[in-house]
């Protein structure tokens, strides 16, 4: 893509009233807008690194033989009021509104009920099962203060899983596989070492749940953890019989900020019983399903990765979600170097590399403090000084690391380092 078409443009400043960091920075490079409180628009920058993340969390959940659906978001009052969760005190985060033909609708902020409902059309026998199904949707929920900027809003983006099993051990299977599943999605995003399976509550879900935090100063959790163990135990289920349970005590345990990026529930055969989902077993008799729940916050991921991977500068994104393979960087007025940058574009075009093209006619200062802020892993710069030497700039964004490339090779180069997945 050609800088000069995008039609969003950096930015020195940002909504007065923001103070999380990510979003500044998202705000700044032209990732997303600000439409209010805890509501953003993702312009197209953003859109490319959601869709990249969504990519990675969906091969990873098809790995584990789940399908992907797409479920409504409007969502049904006498169906939540079945499990209790309809009312305003069991779950305080609801959006809703009055329809014209009369009765009351609730825009979703998670879909247990509604899926357990569908799967009623699909699920008679034990020969069924298992069943799991995931989507990628926009989740609505009526924070009473919204905060940390793209990490907790009023509407984010969410993938959410659903298991349905027919016995326990099937069940239990499931979600553990499930914890591997999420564990090679972080490890993917660049986040996997500093990614905790962490014992916690279950809020509005399950009395407990396991969720994945994220070491990061910004968030809004504290888990006290043991690295070396990979045991995490969120503060607020931190007892005695928790740590008996674990095998852990205190003084192994060291408290840390973290940010939660996913979470799964075993509902067992609770919620079941509540929707009225039933199957004939093997010895004919009506039984309710193992249900399982399972969350990965999209947007809330990109925000994360914003926290983790940027400085003074501005963003430096992990290879797997960038925007862009490689920002290509024209410095300079000579005819030959605009011949040469923009032929090495359409080179890389043509052997499907991800290139944003700096065209713009503005000084090398501005074009190169926009990059370092958009923070693009590689930096191509085409300039006159260089080419006087048959060279070209190689720059890593996230070490400052620059080599000098012969123009001849950088092509080729490219290619490899985006094959192997390389860095400068």
């Amino acid at each position: 893509m050609r800088q000069s078409k995008l039609f969003t443009k950096t930015r020195k400043e940002v909504p007065a009233d923001e103070k999380a960091q990510n979003a500044k920075l998202l705000i700044r490079a032209g990732y997303i807008a600000k439409e209010m409180a805890g509501v953003y628009s993702y312009l197209p920058l953003g859109m490319k690194v959601i869709e990249k993340i969504k990519q990675v969390v969906r091969e990873e959940m098809n790995t584990i033989d789940s399908q992907e659906i797409l479920m409504t978001s409007l969502q049904r009052k006498e169906l939540w009021e079945k499990t209790d969760r309809w009312d305003d005190s069991m779950v305080d985060v609801w959006f809703k509104s009055e329809l014209k033909s009369g009765g009351e609708v609730g825009f979703g902020w998670s879909h247990e009920e509604p899926i357990g409902e569908m799967m009623k059309n699909y699920i008679s026998s034990y020969k069924d099962m298992p069943i799991s199904v995931y989507q990628f949707q926009t989740k609505l929920r009526n924070e009473v203060r919204a905060k940390s900027g793209v990490m907790r809003g009023r509407e984010f983006l969410m993938k959410d899983m659903y298991s349905f099993c027919a016995d326990e051990r099937s069940h239990n299977e499931y979600y553990d596989s499930t914890k591997t599943a999420y564990m090679r999605v972080f490890q993917r995003l660049g986040i996997g070492d500093e990614t905790f399976i962490t014992f916690a509550a279950g809020g509005a879900f399950t009395k407990f749940s396991h969720e994945f935090q994220t070491i990061c100063e910004a968030g809004e959790d504290f888990v006290y953890l043991n690295k070396e163990k990979r045991i995490a135990i969120n503060e607020e289920v931190l007892d005695d019989e928790i740590l008996k349970n674990l095998g852990v005590t205190r003084e192994d345990l060291v408290k840390v900020g973290t940010a939660e990026v996913g979470n799964i529930f075993n509902f067992g055969q609770q919620k079941a019983s509540e929707l009225g989902l039933f199957f004939k077993n093997e010895k004919g008799e009506k039984t309710p399903v193992w249900i399982g729940s399972y969350g990965i916050g999209i947007s809330r991921l990109m925000a994360v990765l914003v926290e983790k991977f940027s400085d003074e500068r501005g963003i430096y994104w992990p290879v797997s979600v960038a925007p862009f393979h490689f920002h290509l960087i024209e410095i300079g007025k000579s005819d030959e170097t605009h011949r040469f940058a923009s032929e090495l574009y359409n080179t890389l075009l043509e052997r499907d590399l991800e290139v944003l093209f700096d065209d713009r006619e503005k000084s090398a200062g501005e074009k190169f403090a926009d990059a370092d802020l958009i923070g693009i892993p590689h930096q191509i710069i085409v300039s006159d000084r260089g080419l006087s030497g048959g060279e070209v700039e190689l720059k890593d964004r996230s070490t400052g690391k620059v080599s000098l490339v012969n123009e001849a090779d950088i092509a080729n180069l490219a290619l490899k380092m985006v094959k192997n997945n390389e860095h400068v």
